[in-house]
This record gives structure tokens, C-alpha cells and sequence, in this order.
């Protein structure tokens, strides 16, 4: 008998590896299924071995995943950073893994002077980067440089933070965590792409006299609010929540609104305040970026696990942390952006990869989402047809999926979560981001958006560390 009259029809074919066969299929329509694999690297046989061995992994993984699905997200305050965090003069919070001065980009480097000049602890840009060289302010401080992952928030593009700025202050209720982010600038010249011209600075001084009160005292009159909720909402709205947030921006200025008017705030600031949200698409993503890292946070040390907590970019190098290895960086060198460009920019003027914001594909959002925001490809990218295939192809490195974002195409499945680093490895498959471009000359801001994905370096520096301390059966 043969395989055709057993199956009750032509036998299946399937493809791996070499496309030549299956471009010939497809030429001659032959019904094909193409499987996207490749060997893992040479080298990682034995590492990967000893994390399928370890006894812990499964049940470690497990507890990882059901965390992250857990945490939850609530809204509690507006309040400057320095209050927030303790900042002094000559403190700054960067995106990304560890840096130095010596090893930053244009755009940290311009992020950096606008801070600066924000503080006024330098008069001028050339001032600015003469102190930021030497490491010491006016009087001798030593200027201090620290990961916003290190103090427990996250900071978009250059992620730089300074006291005088204001962020935002989430809590998660149930693990008894707390994150926070600074406000969102709006797209263009600002601070986060590295942009210090002076209508950068007078942008930053409004929202730390005007905006950023005027948000707090707005809060406080109708109470903490429900940011995870909102989130899972705009995500059947066709948002992602990296480069698509204009549901959820809205959704909030919804909330925001009547208290902004019921408060003592002046009634055009009221409404410059309000033109200033509704204006900027991306307001609510430093919301979900704070979201985002108390759902990672929620599954940090847990001995055994091998799942992704943090991806972070600082313009230089790309770095993540795993549930079982803490807050130890693995990195390797930030990528090329595959995007599109604004105005005659082109990739000539683009900076690697920088910012925190990949903490939202961490945990299933931005890239992994995006066969839910098919409209985002026109700001990143490729086509529908791409979206989908993303999504879908990052459930094949997750050991979970989040229900609180059900992706409406995909029949409401929940957003792939639970980045598995054995799971990268094993298959090839890298985690898929999509961001925006900073110019990669100081003071030049954005340039355009797309698509990028970390170096394989980081997930094999951390295999060999999850390997080197997992217990034997």
C-alpha cells in the first residue's frame, strides 16, 4: 500500500534548511510546508544539554512565565525624579546596559548635554561635553552615569534622566513592586534622540512646571489607574505598544481630562496640556514601558529559569538579564536598524539600536504584537503579511502567552510571553523589535523607525551562564 493511498491523498512535503527546494515547489505549486530551522551554533551542545538536565527548569520556567502573566499595573503618581530616585547634581540615568562617556553614541552624548543644560550645570553645549569628558561638574562632583534598569525603571531611546524631570510611578499589586518612566517628549528634536537645542530645553522646563504638576494633581483627584487594563484594551484597538499608542494615549487623556480641568491649573495651560497628549501618539508608551518592567521584574530570581527579563539598549551595545542569573548584563554589540527614514534622511545618518523600549517585547508586546497593529508597518516597515508572520514566529521562542493581550486576529490568543534563552539558541529565532531611529550625529533627534532584532552573542553569553550553574540530575 502506498504512502499516498494511506494518507488519502499525495504525501506531505516539508522543507528545511536550503530554499532550493522549496523555491523549486513553489514554482512547479506543489503544496509545501516550510520549516524555518537551523542547527544551534557549534559550541552550545553541551550548555544546552545541561539546561535540559537541570531538575529546576521546567517548574523555574513555569513560576517565571505565570509572574509575568500576574503582575499587575496601577498608575499611583507623578513626581520629579530627583524625589523619586534620590538624584543629586551630576546623576544621570541612561537606557541600556552600563556605559561610560568614552563608549557613548551621538545620540547618548547629546542626551547627555541636554540634561545638562536642563540642570544648568553647564551654560552651553560645548561646556556640556567638556564636563561630561572629564567626568566632574563646576565644582567638582563626580558626574555619575547608572542604568534606569539598575534603579528599577526604564528610559526611552538614550533613556536619560535628571532630577528636575518627572516620570511616572507604577505599582504592581501583586507582587508588591514598583516601577517608573519619564514623560514622553513627543517625536522629533527632543532630549531622548539626542536632541539640546534651546527649544528642546524650553519643551523640558514646561513639562517640569507646568505639565508634569498639572498630571500629578490630576491623579491624585480621581485615584490610581488601571494601566495594565488600558493596555489590554488597546491592543484589540490595533495598537502595539511600542511604536503604535494612539488608543491607549487617548485612552488616558480620557481619564486625565476632566480632573486637568476641575484643577487649579490655568486654563490655557489646561488646554496646551491637553493638545500637547492628543498631539503626541507616543505619550502613552513610557506607561507601558513602566508596565513592562514590573511584568519583567515579576520574574526576576528565580534560580533554574531561563527566561528573558530585560533586552536594553544603550546606542553601543545590546544587553539582557535572565530570571536566573538576576541583574547580571549580557551583551554584545546594538544593530543595524532596517527602517524607513524621514525627509532625506537615510541609513547614513542612523545610530545602532538604542533605548529601554525593547522592555516591551520582553514581555510580548511592541514587535511580538505586531500581527495585532497591522497598521505599524507603515511607520516601521515590511507589510501585513510581515506582521503576522512575526507574531506567530515569536510563539516558537515563548513558554507562554498573556491573555490581558489577546491579539482579535489571531482568534484573541494571548501575546507570546516568556522569552525562552535555550529557545533561542536552539532554533535561531531572535527576539523581533521595532523602534525608532536616532540620528547618529549629537544634537540631530530622530531620523526614522523600523525594524531590528539583538545579537545572538547576548542569549549565548547568557546559555553558558545559565548552563555553568545549573545542577546536574
Amino acid at each position: 500500500m502506498t504512502v499516498q493511498r494511506l494518507l488519502g491523498g499525495p504525501p506531505p512535503v516539508v522543507t528545511v534548511g536550503a530554499t532550493a527546494l522549496a523555491e523549486a515547489l513553489d514554482d512547479q505549486a506543489v503544496p509545501h510546508t516550510r520549516v524555518d530551522w537551523r542547527p544551534p551554533p557549534a559550541g552550545t551542545e553541551e550548555a544546552l544539554a545541561r539546561l535540559a538536565a537541570d531538575p529546576r527548569r521546567a517548574e523555574a520556567n513555569r513560576l517565571a512565565v505565570s509572574r509575568m502573566v500576574a503582575s499587575r499595573s496601577s498608575l499611583v503618581d507623578v513626581r520629579p525624579a530627583g524625589e523619586l530616585l534620590g538624584l543629586a547634581p551630576g546623576q544621570f540615568c541612561h537606557a541600556g546596559p552600563p556605559l561610560t562617556w568614552e563608549a557613548a553614541s551621538g545620540p547618548m552624548r547629546g542626551a547627555l548635554i541636554a540634561a545638562m543644560l536642563l540642570e544648568e550645570q553647564a551654560q552651553t553645549p560645548e561646556e556640556a561635553q567638556r564636563l561630561l569628558a572629564d567626568g566632574r561638574l563646576r565644582d567638582g562632583t563626580p558626574i555619575e552615569l547608572t542604568p534606569c534598569h539598575e534603579r528599577g525603571g526604564v528610559g526611552p531611546m538614550a533613556g536619560v534622566v535628571s532630577p528636575s524631570m518627572w516620570a511616572w510611578v507604577l505599582h504592581d499589586d501583586a507582587h508588591g513592586t514598583t516601577s517608573w518612566c519619564t514623560l514622553n517628549e513627543g517625536l522629533g528634536k527632543v532630549l531622548r534622540y539626542g536632541a539640546f537645542s534651546p527649544d528642546v530645553i524650553e519643551r523640558l522646563r514646561w513639562m517640569g512646571t507646568i505639565l508634569g504638576p498639572g498630571l500629578a494633581a490630576a491623579l491624585r483627584a480621581i485615584g490610581p489607574i488601571d494601566v495594565k487594563a488600558i493596555i489590554g484594551q488597546m491592543v484589540q484597538m490595533g495598537d502595539e505598544g511600542h511604536n503604535r499608542n494612539r488608543a491607549g494615549t487617548l485612552m488616558l487623556l480620557r481619564d486625565l481630562l476632566p480632573a486637568l480641568v476641575e484643577s487649579e491649573l490655568p486654563r490655557p495651560e489646561v488646554a496646551r496640556v491637553a493638545r500637547f497628549v492628543g498631539g503626541n501618539d507616543h505619550f502613552f508608551l513610557n506607561l507601558v514601558m513602566a508596565t513592562a518592567k514590573l511584568q519583567g521584574a515579576a520574574a526576576a530570581g528565580i534560580p533554574g529559569s531561563t527566561v528573558v527579563t530585560v533586552m536594553a539598549r544603550n546606542g553601543t551595545e545590546f544587553g539582557i538579564q535572565t530570571a536566573g542569573t538576576g541583574a547580571r548584563w549580557f551583551t554584545g554589540p546594538a544593530g543595524v536598524i532596517d527602517g524607513l527614514y524621514l525627509g532625506s534622511y537615510g541609513p547614513e545618518d542612523a545610530n545602532p539600536d538604542i533605548g529601554d523600549s525593547a522592555i516591551t517585547e520582553t514581555v510580548g508586546l511592541g514587535g511580538f504584537a505586531m500581527a495585532g497593529a497591522p497598521a505599524i508597518v507603515r511607520f516601521v516597515g515590511g507589510t501585513v503579511r510581515d506582521a503576522l508572520a512575526t507574531t506567530r514566529r515569536m510563539y516558537e521562542i515563548t513558554l507562554g502567552e498573556n491573555p490581558a493581550y489577546a491579539l482579535p486576529v489571531l482568534d484573541f490568543r494571548g501575546a507570546p510571553t516568556g522569552i525562552d534563552v535555550s529557545l533561542v539558541v536552539r532554533t535561531g529565532i531572535l527576539p523581533q523589535i521595532n523602534t525608532g531611529i536616532a540620528g547618529r550625529v549629537a544634537g540631530t533627534g530622530q531620523v526614522g523607525a523600523g525594524l531590528v532584532t539583538p545579537p545572538m552573542e547576548c542569549f549565548l553569553a547568557a546559555l553558558q551562564a545559565l548552563a555553568a550553574d545549573a545542577i546536574a540530575l
